[in-house]
This record gives structure tokens, sequence and C-alpha cells, in this order.
């Protein structure tokens, strides 16, 4: 099988001639340039051969059109630092308006789109990230929700006003993104979906409308969509039902599903299995190739994408991702 093959067949619960692996985080000192951004994906994935590619832009970029100012951290191991915010007060919200998705930083992004089908596309499938509506909310914020969290109770017209806005600059923006050759969409929400911020209600009012708007404006472009729930206590029966492939998740963090409860209450691919936080980034070599031991018997190896739960941190040493591959040959 080739890799778009073995992606193809992982999606659908058929047989596979090995489970399919990609990891993926941040190059903070690379990322601030659509070049620099496609030579650290490109290198991660040549250098493991990962089968297919989740492109981890600056979390900002979402923003930056908005007038949110963040600069590089000049560490290697840090994020980029908030400058300052177009959001002063709730009333704020209301002012923003859409951006156009071929400007700004999401011009740099889709170039980098370019650039990374004219290396890769051929041969694999690679996902632009895409925050969802309330996601970026809290990178206007300086990545911060009790900003967003007052605004949704107590002017919550204010904040329905900023998501559809916001929305509706994604939708435009995922379309062009799959226009300049992203295979498809990794679509997180930021911790949003988690009791830990939100209730069902909440999530559903703030959150779920305008996910599911955005996956109608992009099922019949996107050829691989991916949910992230990232955070504890996800809400995965509420949001497993979402017109996704496959459902990406870190089974290691408290109150989430194992590998096997996700696969079997949500019927679509996991993707996920390694820990990045812990075995990968402290771990041995000998424990990851446990952990991918794990993930390939919880699901029988089909309908499986290894993955991390989250970024992997960009200090997590070669040896424990090259043991991943070597665990899977």
């Amino acid at each position: 099988m080739n890799k778009k093959e073995r992606v193809d067949a992982a999606l659908r619960g058929e047989p596979v001639d090995r489970v399919p692996a990609s990891m993926w985080g941040h190059d903070f000192e690379r990322e601030w340039s659509a070049q620099g951004l496609t030579e650290a994906m490109v290198e991660n994935f040549t250098r493991y051969d990962w089968d297919y590619m989740k492109v981890n832009p600056r979390a900002c970029y979402h923003v930056e059109g908005w007038g949110a100012k963040y600069r590089p951290s000049g560490e290697k191991y840090k994020a980029p630092i908030f400058v300052d915010g177009p959001i002063k007060g709730s009333t704020d919200w209301k002012r923003l308006r859409p951006l156009e998705p071929d400007k700004g930083t999401f011009g740099e992004q889709l170039h980098a789109l370019q650039l990374l089908n004219h290396e890769i596309g051929y041969d694999a499938y690679f996902m632009q990230t895409i925050f969802c509506p309330l996601g970026v909310a809290r990178y206007l914020v300086g990545n911060k929700s009790e900003p967003v969290l007052h605004t949704l109770r107590e002017e919550r017209r204010a904040m329905h006003a900023a998501l559809r806005t916001i929305t509706d600059t994604m939708i435009t923006y995922a379309i062009a993104c799959l226009e300049y050759g992203a295979s498809g969409i990794f679509y997180a929400t930021n911790k949003w979906a988690s009791r830990d911020l939100l209730t069902p209600d909440q999530y559903q009012e703030f959150g779920e409308q305008y996910d599911l708007e955005f996956f109608d404006a992009i099922k019949s472009r996107s050829k691989i969509t991916v949910l992230h729930l990232c955070g504890n206590h996800v809400y995965f029966d509420l949001l497993s039902s979402y017109p996704v492939q496959a459902i990406n998740w870190a089974t290691d963090q408290e109150g989430n599903p194992s590998l096997r409860e996700g696969l079997l209450s949500s019927g679509k691919a996991v993707m996920g299995g390694i820990s990045e936080q812990t075995t990968l980034k402290s771990g041995e070599p000998e424990q990851v190739k446990e952990e991918v031991a794990r993930a390939i018997e919880q699901t029988g190896g089909r309908h499986l994408l290894l993955a991390p739960g989250c970024a992997v941190p960009p200090e997590t040493p070669a040896r424990n991702l090259e043991a991943i591959r070597r665990a899977l040959t």
C-alpha cells in the first residue's frame, strides 16, 4: 500500500499492511513564515517517514488579521507571547468583521499549503489546522478563557455576534485551504468541548451550532476531516456524531475514553494512542513501543491512525519518535 491507500483503508476500517502513523508539533523558531513552516513540516515528515501530515502552524495565526499581536518568544521550546489584542471589553466583540481568506496571515498560510502540496501532496494527505470559533475567540484575548467565559455569561449577544463573524471567516478560509492543495481540515476544539470549561448546554449553544455549520460547508471538498477534542473530560459522546472521518483526543487525560471505548461508541476511525506529554517526552523507546502495541491491541489494528493526543513537545527525543516507526515495521 502507498501512504494514501493506507490512510484511506484505515479510515474505512479495512485491513492495512501496517497501521498509518504521524506525529506533529510546533517549531517555535521556524513557524513565522510560509517557507520556514514548510521546511519544518517536511523535515519532520520525511525524517520519520510518516504516512500523513497534520500541518502545525503557530496557533496565533488565526487572529493576527484581527489585530491580535503576538511575538516570537525567542526560545526554542516556548510558545509565542501575547502583546496586545483588539478586545478590551465585551462590546468590542461586536466590532469584529470578516477577514479575506487570502490576505495577511491567512495568505501566508495558503502559500505554505501550496509549498506543501508541491513537496508531499502527490504521496500523502495533509490537513490544515483550524480552531473552532471559541478557540479563535480565546486567542483574540491572549489565549485566556476567562474573558470569553465572562462575555458568554454576561453579554451573550456580543459573543454570538463574534462567533458568527469568526465562523464565516473560517469557512471561507477553510475552503481556500482546500483549493490551495490541503487534503483536509484538522478541526481543534481547544479545550472548549469539555466540562472543565462549559456545560453541555453551553457548548451546544456557543460551540455545536457553529461547528456543524463549518463541517457542512466543507464536507464536499475535504478528503479527510479530523475532529480534535482537546483537554480533560471531553464531551466525546456529544461530538462523536459530527460529520468527520476521524476523531483525535488524548486517551491518557482525566475523564477521557480509551481508544477502544472511543472506537466502539463513535464507529469512526480513532486517531491517537501515543501519550505525548509523558511517554513520548520523557519515557524510553521500549515504553513507546509498548504504547504502540497497546493501541493496536485495543483496536485490532483497524480504524486506527496512530498519533499523539495533542502537539508533541519540541523537546521530545528523536529516539522516541524513531521507536514508533520501528514498532510498525
